[in-house]
Parts: structure tokens; sequence; C-alpha cells
């Protein structure tokens, strides 16, 4: 409990002009020194040493107590929300107290390009099995993942062209014309292929005249485009699976074009610098395409060596470089499409990658490109 004064006797008269009120006030002896910087400090009285420190203006909590004093509220000390006296260890001297600022949160670190890691490469090593399996254990079964690859890459374009652009391309002849081609080119080659891809193009004509006429050419131009952009280019993976030594080549196909991607994101993501094509895709780069055409090289030089029959090295450097190339024009033309409709992904059905289509894009202009050189250099 702070002292209680002797009788201080008479008490002077204010002068004029001054409030009565806080001439008291400045000598009841709770409050010295000027309470901000700019004003002018008045006459101490000898011996006086106290510092006011002021309750913050934006924390609604009262300050600590201070040692040796009431807390702000208490009986016997200063009412809430007014300032408190404590003793100060230098004479004349007020120093303000500030409280700690808060100590700032780390920032989150966010994953490169909103994907779940985790996820992606669970869905990758999770399809990579279920293609090693098709391909070992019966060759046919593989053609049935295509079929099942290529009806849902076809039904995946097709709703985001009618949900995003009002395109109402025929899903029902795309998706049995798409069956079709990759049966055919299986069974009979490339020129019934090429005969189910005119046939489907007809029943999406045919098909469309059940709705009234305005977007008509608009409607079956998406379809045909569709009809060749997903189901034929598929078909010339069936046919490369239907080679005597079918599963190698796939394997090639598909080694080749993951490297492209892969080689390209590794050396793009460290060294990248120059932008590939920065309005379509800016995480490209030129040097990951460098760094994407190099691994692929690579990968075709050793497995054309080692498991296709005939196969050599200096092939397989062609085939790699081909396929890295045709892969990331591939990859930038879904981009312009997606860029076109505004939409980041085709789809959600595999977690961590987006839809099928979101994976068959560099791989679908690839297989016409790798089954002619296969072709060529070891015949078909």
């Amino acid at each position: 409990m702070p002292p209680v004064p002797a009788d201080p006797g008479p008490q002077p008269v204010p002068p004029p002009g001054t409030d009565p009120a806080e001439g008291p006030a400045r000598e009841s002896g709770r409050l010295s020194g000027p309470l901000f910087r700019d004003e002018q400090p008045g006459a101490a009285e000898p011996g006086a040493s106290e510092t006011v420190v002021l309750r913050a203006i934006t924390d609604d909590t009262p300050p600590p107590a201070p040692a040796g004093g009431p807390h702000p509220g208490a009986p016997g000390g200063p009412a809430a929300g007014q300032p408190f006296v404590v003793p100060s260890s230098h004479p004349g001297q007020e120093t303000p107290v500030a409280q700690a600022d808060p100590q700032p949160q780390p920032p989150q670190r966010k994953q490169r390009g909103g994907r779940n890691l985790q996820a992606a490469i669970g869905v990758g090593v999770g399809l990579g099995a279920v293609i090693v399996a098709s391909l070992f254990v019966v060759k046919a079964l593989f053609l049935v993942v295509v079929i099942a690859a290529v009806s849902v890459g076809v039904w995946e374009l097709t709703s985001r062209l009618a949900e995003r652009k009002e395109i109402k391309a025929p899903l029902v002849p795309l998706v049995a014309g798409g069956i079709a081609m990759v049966a055919t080119g299986y069974w009979s080659g490339i020129q019934w292929a090429a005969a189910s891809l005119a046939l489907t193009g007809l029943a999406v004509m045919v098909w469309r005249m059940a709705e009234p006429p305005e977007n008509y050419l608009r409607d079956i131009t998406a379809g045909i485009f569709t009809a060749f952009y997903v189901p034929f280019l598929a078909t010339f993976v069936a046919m490369m699976l239907a080679a005597d030594d079918g599963p190698q080549r796939i394997v090639l196909f598909l080694i080749v074009t993951v490297c492209s991607d892969t080689g390209a994101y590794a050396v793009g993501y460290k060294f990248g610098r120059t932008k590939l094509a920065p309005t379509i895709s800016p995480g490209k780069t030129r040097e990951g395409l460098a760094g994407g055409i190099g691994l692929s090289m690579l990968a075709g030089a050793l497995l054309m060596e080692l498991i296709i029959d005939g196969g050599s090295w200096w092939q397989g450097l062609i085939l790699g470089g081909c396929a890295a190339v045709t892969a990331t024009l591939g990859d930038l033309g879904e981009s312009m499409i997606k860029r076109d409709l505004g939409i980041k992904d085709m789809g959600t059905l595999l977690p961590g990658h987006g839809g099928i289509m979101d994976r068959l894009d560099s791989l679908l202009p690839t297989a016409p490109v790798v089954w002619l050189l296969l072709a060529a250099f070891v015949g078909s």
C-alpha cells in the first residue's frame, strides 16, 4: 500500500485560466513527468522518481501488476484503464513499456503445382502394376486397359466441352467408335482402324441430327476432333501390342515417354531459366526440354539394344529424341485446350494427377511416332 503523505498545508491558488481540477491532480504525487515526448516536462518535486506505464490501447486485458504494487482495478490501486505508477531506477526519466510483438508464424510450404505428391506417387505405382500385369500375364488384357482408358478419356473431354463451352459432342457414337478403332487396329491393322474412324465421323453427324440445328457444325466438328484425338491415336498403341514382341514395344514406348516428362521436370526445376512457352505452360523451360530429350534418348538407346529384337542403340537415340519432342508438343496441345476451357485438369479420377486425359496428353501423340519408327527399324 502506498504511503500516505503528511499534511501538505495550505494549497497554492492556481493561476488564472487553469483548470482547478488539474492542479491537485498534478500535485497529488500519482503522476509526474510528461505523458508524451512532445510535451514539455514540468517541475518535479525533489526526490520524486516514478515511471508512468500506460495501458495498451489495443489490448483489452489489464497489464500485469508491478512488483510491490497493486494490480489496476484492485482495492487500493488505480482504476482499471487508468495509468499506474511503478518506481523507476533512473530518477527524472520515464521509459514507456512496450508489449512484445507476437511471434510471426512460419509460412506454410505449398506443394509444387498444387499436387498431392504422395497420392500422385501411389497412383503412378498402381497404374504401373496394372500395366505390367496385363502385359506379361495375358497380352490381350492390356487391350482392355487401353479401351477403358479411351472410353473414360472421351467422356472427360466431351463433358468438359459441354460444361465450359456448351458444345454437345455426341458421347454414344464416340465411345462405340473408339472401341471399334482400338479393336480393329489390334486384330486387323491400320486400314480397318482408319475405316472405323471414318464411320465414327458419319455416326456423329447422324446422331447430332436428333437435336435442333443450332450449332450443328460446331458440335460435329468437336465430335470428329474427339474421335481423332483420343481413340484413333490410341489405336497405334494397340497396333504396337499386336507385334510378336508387343509387350516389349509397349514398355519401350511408355518408358521413353515417362523419361521425357521426368527429365524435363527434374532439369527444369533445378536449372530452368528460359521459358519455353510462357503463354501456354509457364512452368516449362527450354532447359527442361533439353533434359527431357537427353534422358529419353538415353532410355531409348538402352532399351532398343536390350529388349527389342534387331534393335540398335543409335535407333534408340533417334526414337527417344523424337518421342520427347512429340510428348512435349502433346502436353502443350492439351494445355491449350484446358486454357481455352478455363480449367486446370480434365477430371478428378486419379488423385494427384487429375483425370485420365491429363495422363494421356503426352502418350497419345507419341504413340504413332514410336509405332512408325519401330516399324521402319525392326518391322511391324
